[in-house]
């Protein structure tokens, strides 16, 4: 079965969301970016919280016969960002998302509403 990079989207958000990340917002931008479709984007608390976030997000959408092209960045960082080409996760430490402010890249960019109905 074929996911729909709209899919990859709410699945690396519902990986994250099962391990309490915090700020989780999915951005459409497809008419804004020609590297990706989405950017999920989310807040772990510590450097074991964003590892325990990454490594969630790997098995769940592996799990779904979906793998990662790359990963780039540590927890200890505060930044990790795994690439699944149509869909890209940011997961950060309050301190970097603040320090980036990443959103304000995309404040153009249709939201999609997670967890979904919201």
């Amino acid at each position: 079965m074929t996911m729909s990079s709209e899919q990859i989207a709410l699945e690396i958000a519902t990986a994250l969301d099962v391990k309490q990340a915090d700020g989780i917002r999915i951005f459409d931008v497809r008419e804004l970016s020609g590297v990706t479709d989405f950017y999920v984007v989310a807040t772990g608390t510590s450097a074991p919280h964003l590892k325990a976030l990454i490594a969630e997000t790997q098995r769940h959408l592996k799990g779904l016969g979906v793998a990662s092209y790359r990963t780039s960045g540590t927890s200890d960082s505060g930044w990790v960002v795994v690439d699944y080409i149509h869909a890209v996760a940011h997961v950060f430490s309050p301190e970097a998302r603040a320090y980036y402010t990443i959103e304000r890249l995309w404040a153009t960019a249709k939201e999609i509403p997670f967890p979904p109905g919201s």
